[in-house]
């Protein structure tokens, strides 16, 4: 049974290990080869003597992952109406302490989110490639000219206007269906919806080793900006859009009703486990280690950090790293500081190995406490070869040791999972 709780704390420390699992190729061109592929391979009681969970034994540990996505999501929209109903203060009054409460309420918006990115990768609601609600919601790398203005860097900071704030031949009316017709048309990196739009509106570019985007609430005032009633128009209608797909995504994991959840709590333990795992495993491996840091770390680029403009790509890995540790331990702490938790992988893998139970629940404390000191602003981590480099590097290295072990847990499970490329 899944059972809620107060807590004060989010989860008691666990003692960090040494993790230094080095990636290859270091010196490559910048690519996330290293982030590696994984096959975990099924494992029949005949050869280790290991028995295979149930369909029984595992059907409360769907139940507990269920709700805690469905929770996240819950949590997610909860804070994206926040975020909302701060934008639409910010544009019916422009002013530059109304824009500093909306680009809060966007920071604040994320980490709920983020921990539910645990449930990508095998065909879930975030995947459904007829929503495709991951590419409107969380799409990155933004070309900035595509949606605004656009500036170079200082300190002549030459403007070039464009995008399609300023063009009312490709964006005659501000609405739904043309800003999702809009989004990806071209280019992946012609990003039109979702959270790092909204975030590119709020604080413009990021042109500065001292500060995120420094966008001031003018452009958003008629007189002082050029198509200000359009920006405002258009920050309106994306956070719009960003609230009704966060609902969608929670009515897909709501309890009581027929829908993905209803699907997924009745799968087999294989079916179900394998795609846990997938998502765990390509979080791990493959988008947080790969995609967002070690592309970075390689680069030592900020448009390849994933919040350039509001400087919070740090709070993005620790989330992320967090939402992985909550599906592993079957615990979420919610926004209003309950817990949720229930029968886990951890109690499964426990069950069969204590001791990989164990290693698994340290790599995840470090590989959290790893993440989380990263030094902000990630773009001047990125370049600091004294602490910030190397701090980056120690996430890297530790994301991999975790996602080895957790293949560790699925190939104990009877469990097969291909890690993306």
């Amino acid at each position: 049974m899944v059972v809620e709780s107060r807590v004060l704390s989010f989860l008691p420390l666990l003692a960090t290990a040494g993790l230094g699992a080095a990636l290859a190729g270091c010196g490559d061109s910048p690519s996330n080869d290293d982030a590696g592929t994984l096959d975990a391979r099924s494992t029949s009681t005949e050869d280790t003597g290991v028995v295979l969970p149930s369909n029984a034994e595992v059907a409360p540990v769907l139940e507990t992952y269920a709700a805690i996505v469905h929770a996240g999501y819950e949590d997610a929209h909860t804070r994206g109406e926040a975020l909302d109903t701060a934008v639409d203060a910010f544009v019916a009054a422009p002013s530059e302490p109304l824009l500093v409460a909306a680009r809060d309420a966007w920071v604040a918006s994320r980490p709920p989110y983020l921990q539910t990115e645990m449930a990508r990768f095998y065909g879930g609601p975030i995947d459904d490639p007829d929503n495709d609600q991951d590419g409107r919601i969380n799409s990155w790398p933004l070309d900035e000219a595509y949606l605004d203005y656009v500036q170079g860097p200082p300190p002549d900071f030459e403007e070039l206007v464009g995008g399609l704030v300023n063009d009312a031949t490709e964006l005659p009316t501000i609405d739904e269906a043309s800003l999702v017709a809009l989004n990806g048309a071209g280019a992946e990196e012609n990003v039109s919806l979702g959270y790092h739009a909204i975030e590119f509106l709020l604080w413009g570019q990021d042109l500065y080793e001292d500060s995120p985007g420094r966008r001031p609430a003018s452009d958003f005032l008629d007189g002082m900006r050029d198509h200000a009633d359009r920006r405002r128009a258009y920050v309106t209608a994306a956070t719009d859009i960003l609230v009704s797909d966060l609902a969608f995504l929670e009515s897909q994991w709501a309890p009581s009703a027929t829908n993905y959840r209803t699907t997924f709590v009745a799968l087999d333990a294989h079916e179900g486990l394998t795609r846990i795992f997938t998502g765990l495993l390509n979080l791990s491996g493959f988008e947080l280690s790969g995609e967002r840091l070690l592309v970075a770390w390689r680069s030592s680029e900020q448009e390849d950090e994933h919040s350039c403009f509001s400087d919070t790509t740090t709070q993005d890995a620790l989330y992320d790293q967090i939402g992985i540790q909550n599906a592993y331990l079957g615990r979420y702490t919610r926004i209003d500081d309950t817990v949720l938790e229930g029968p886990s992988l951890s109690s499964l893998v426990a069950a069969r190995d204590p001791a990989l139970d164990t290693q698994i629940r340290t790599a995840l404390q470090a590989s959290t406490e790893l993440c989380d000191a990263i030094p902000e602003p990630f773009d001047q981590a990125l370049i600091d070869d004294d602490t910030g480099r190397p701090a980056i590097r120690a996430a890297i290295d530790a994301l991999q040791a975790q996602t080895e072990l957790l293949n560790q847990a699925a190939v104990l499970l009877g469990v097969e999972v291909e890690i993306a490329r």
